[in-house]
């Protein structure tokens, strides 16, 4: 669709400021429970991906049968969702923003390596569902980022070119997976500093939510003047 332009969004650390609470349920699993000798920061670098990836790459594939390790992530996310809830909320300007979004005919859909489950906790509970024409979880991929195939396919779902769209996302590697889709991004700073994005050329800017972001602004053309070479 020549001249249509697109939002893809993050979901955990991008729309909501949650990642913390995903922290403390992983290393509580990880180090206490499953006796994994790794330090609070060892742990956050792990957190990436779908939660059966997090598992393998700490633990290899041999420790927990395919029954355990879905067992293992339906338990870890239902405590998330229990410890969470009750501090549930949008970044501060976001709702504002999807709405302008909206108002701009500006499509936008959801690239996650959340479950359904934890995505539909989310969208449902706020709610905001019915901003996203497009919903791609960790569910709908085989290759978590940072490969591209998560933000590849929503835009072939919207139907839009990848190099239109513009990611929003809060971890280095996501913004790789943006950057290797041939798509710019926007990077919240909810988990990590500005100085672990230095290697990527596809950063637009840096902010800590939506307060000052304009979509109609993002979405001009100069902004995509420039275009990113897929890696």
């Amino acid at each position: 669709m020549a001249g249509t332009k697109a939002f893809i969004f993050d979901l955990n650390g991008t729309m909501i400021d949650d990642m913390a609470w995903h922290f403390d349920v992983w290393y509580d699993l990880i180090v206490n429970q499953f006796g994994a000798q790794l330090t609070r920061e060892q742990v956050r670098q792990h957190m990436y991906g779908k939660n059966e990836e997090v598992l393998a790459r700490i633990f290899g594939t041999e420790k927990f049968t395919p029954e355990e390790v879905a067992r293992i992530s339906l338990d870890k996310e239902k405590l998330y969702q229990k410890l969470y809830k009750p501090h549930l909320a949008l970044l501060p300007g976001l709702n504002n923003f999807l709405a302008q979004t909206h108002a701009a005919k500006i499509k936008m859909a959801i690239g996650s390596a959340a479950p359904p489950f934890n995505i539909n906790f989310v969208i449902d509970n706020l709610p905001i569902r019915h901003y996203f024409e497009v919903i791609v979880s960790g569910s709908d991929v085989v290759k978590s980022k940072p490969h591209p195939e998560t933000y590849l396919k929503a835009a072939q779902l919207l139907n839009i070119a990848p190099e239109t769209c513009i990611v929003f996302e809060d971890a280095p590697m996501g913004v790789e997976a943006a950057e290797r889709a041939g798509m710019k991004a926007i990077v919240i700073t909810t988990m990590h500093k500005e100085s672990e994005f230095l290697k990527y050329n596809n950063v637009l800017k840096f902010v800590e939510n939506y307060l000052d972001l304009s979509p109609v602004a993002l979405s001009a053309d100069e902004v995509f003047s420039q275009p990113v070479k897929p890696g």
